[in-house]
């Protein structure tokens, strides 16, 4: 990671306008297209879930915006974050489980299966709130929704996006998957979402290319 230096940054107004406000954090949801994934991913065999947490973790990755995070009075930038994401185990409860990060899927997934089989054997909320190179990351299978927002800390101030996606559905010929993105104002605007769209499109629409 490195402190980036805030006097001599030019998000520096941007960033101090927004720090100091009760609620800083924005969320913007929309449909993505995932055909041509969810094609690829089944005739490969590839599970829906994993895919999809490496997809909305890679995207994430590749913008630094949604690397950045607020330490104290310092911002700081990793190099990269890792997902941590809710499991679902007996009972009804769900869990957290947080899994490394690689670029290379098979890599990836291979871990992340892994991981997956240790928590579900062992569900729990514990999180160390010391890290703060994650993506907090939840799926809602069950709805098809519209709009959504995330828990946060106020104080102590919390910077990790939110990530969520819920039930596709298809209209029209298309399968469309609710996506919904969390973030601080502080790190980032509309821009940087937008482009975090337009990047989770590129891939779902070139799977062979990333996977």
């Amino acid at each position: 990671m490195k402190i980036i230096d805030i006097d001599n940054w030019k998000r520096k107004e941007h960033y101090n306008f927004f720090k100091q406000l009760d609620y800083p954090h924005y969320n913007v949801c929309a449909n993505i297209d995932i055909t041509k994934f969810h094609k690829f991913i089944k005739e490969n065999g590839l599970p829906f879930f994993i895919t999809t947490i490496y997809v909305v973790s890679k995207t994430a990755n590749d913008i630094k915006e949604f690397r950045y995070r607020i330490r104290g009075e310092n911002v700081i930038e990793h190099e990269k974050v890792r997902p941590a994401f809710t499991i679902m185990g007996d009972e009804e409860l769900f869990g957290f489980c947080t899994v490394d990060y690689f670029d290379d899927f098979k890599n990836f997934k291979e871990n992340t299966m892994i991981e997956m089989n240790k928590s579900k054997e062992n569900i729990s909320l514990k999180d160390d709130s010391s890290k703060d190179d994650v993506l907090y990351l939840t799926s809602l299978p069950w709805i098809s929704f519209t709009t959504a927002s995330h828990p946060i800390n106020i104080n102590p101030v919390d910077s990790i996006p939110r990530i969520g996606w819920g039930k596709f559905f298809e209209e029209n010929g298309v399968i469309k998957l609710p996506l919904s993105v969390q973030v601080h104002h502080a790190l980032a605007d509309g821009l940087h979402v937008g482009k975090y769209f337009q990047l989770i499109q590129e891939i779902m629409d070139n799977p062979e290319k990333y996977l």
